[in-house]
């Protein structure tokens, strides 16, 4: 059924439709519209038999979703930015305890200093803690993948965390194609657990492991995640046929098939890169984009095989690792070794600013014309860095170095 209605509000009908026993919550922008949507039918009726429980923390949310699902209940939560760093002991414990929980990150900036707009970092933060993250481009997907993640997660026993931007997406409303009951329940089968506590047949989960056996249990982790380069396309294919939709699967790629230079990007962003290389296509350039869905597992091979006639590879980033460049470049580049082609990387969009068709043209001309340096940051205010710079090379006492930029563009007043 096709509905006008905010992301929020389409991921939290997804949830519900996927029929979860137990939602744990703990409001933090930008995903409290879709506890408070969920809330709101388990309040009703809509939404039984389940648990809604309000905790105190971030960390107590996703504790809880932990001794739920090692229960035996189908367990969702959510989250953003701070509130994934404060729970960050749980989501490694979610993962080696192997329980399938889903989670969305509605992504958002990292302070200090404080920010509550988009970018990748949050979730970039915890890509090696062993769950799943897949990264939605629209509403639509980001409501579709809510209800992969579910079949992913049980099917592997493996928490899942679905990537979805904050306030571009959370906040934004579209069209969204709503599916029925029927149609989830065809596709998401009722919850059977992997491994449950159950008093009659008792066991250890989360025992105490020495050296003698912790390698194995890692490895066993990461033969999982490999497990999962398999069941992710196998069950988006099984999605298309119960929905009518191509959605998830693990890489998105558009206009490759001749591209010489391909833009390699996450979540919303795609959007508006694909309208810029449709323009520059019409001139003539041959460029495609390749979108990641899966970044964990790293889609290895598919990314070596989509990139494999391209003459450069250009990743734009909402994050940024400080003091070494890139993340999701530095994979993609692992993901090419021993290839001449350049993966340059584009740092861009980082606590929400805006990346526009005007500036990406010009970027990706730069590329196109091999003018572009291996580490660029986009629409960079130099002339703010340097003077910042020279300030703190003068003044031992310089400030903070926030407060000093806000003072130089005159968003706080400077001291008289």
């Amino acid at each position: 059924m096709l509905e006008q209605c905010e992301g929020s509000h389409a991921v939290a009908r997804a949830v519900a439709l996927s029929r979860p026993e137990v939602i744990c919550a703990y409001p933090i922008s930008p995903q409290t519209h879709i506890v408070e949507g969920l809330g709101e039918m388990v309040k009703s009726g809509a939404l039984a038999p389940c648990e809604f429980i309000n905790v105190e923390s971030e960390f107590a949310a996703l504790s809880v979703a932990i001794g739920a699902s090692a229960a035996g209940a189908r367990s969702y939560t959510a989250t953003a930015s701070q509130g994934l760093l404060y729970m960050a002991e749980a989501v490694y414990n979610a993962a080696g305890l192997g329980l399938p929980i889903v989670m969305t990150v509605a992504n958002r900036a990292i302070g200090a200093p404080i920010n509550i707009w988009n970018d990748h970092t949050d979730s970039m933060a915890m890509r090696d803690a062993g769950w799943i993250q897949i990264f939605a481009e629209t509403n639509q997907e980001a409501l579709d993948l809510h209800i992969q993640a579910f079949r992913i997660a049980e099917e592997l026993s493996l928490p899942v965390m679905v990537c979805m931007d904050g306030f571009i997406l959370t906040h934004a409303y579209e069209r969204v194609d709503i599916p029925s009951q029927k149609q989830v329940d065809t596709y998401l089968p009722s919850y059977a657990p992997r491994q449950v506590l159950d008093p009659a047949e008792p066991v250890t989960i989360g025992a105490m492991v020495g050296p003698e056996a912790f390698t194995e249990v890692r490895y066993l982790a990461h033969a999982k995640q490999m497990q999962a380069l398999d069941l992710i396309p196998a069950l988006a294919q099984e999605f298309n046929q119960v929905f009518g939709r191509d959605s998830g699967g693990l890489i998105r790629p558009y206009l490759l098939d001749d591209a010489e230079t391909i833009v390699v990007a996450l979540g919303s962003v795609l959007g508006t890169i694909k309208d810029t290389v449709d323009e520059m296509r019409a001139a003539g350039v041959k460029i495609g984009v390749l979108g990641i869905t899966s970044f964990r597992p790293f889609p290895v091979s598919a990314i070596r095989d989509a990139t494999a006639h391209a003459s450069r590879i250009v990743v734009i980033e909402k994050c940024f690792a400080v003091g070494i460049g890139g993340i999701v470049s530095r994979d993609v580049r692992s993901a090419v070794r021993n290839r001449p082609q350049p993966v340059l990387t584009v740092v861009a969009g980082l606590g929400g600013r805006p990346i526009t068709r005007k500036s990406l043209h010009k970027l990706l001309g730069d590329a196109v014309a091999d003018r572009l340096e291996l580490l660029t940051f986009l629409d960079l205010d130099w002339s703010i860095v340097n003077r910042v710079l020279a300030r703190e090379k003068l003044q031992r006492r310089s400030g903070p170095v926030a407060e000093g930029i806000l003072r130089d563009i005159g968003t706080v007043p400077a001291q008289i």
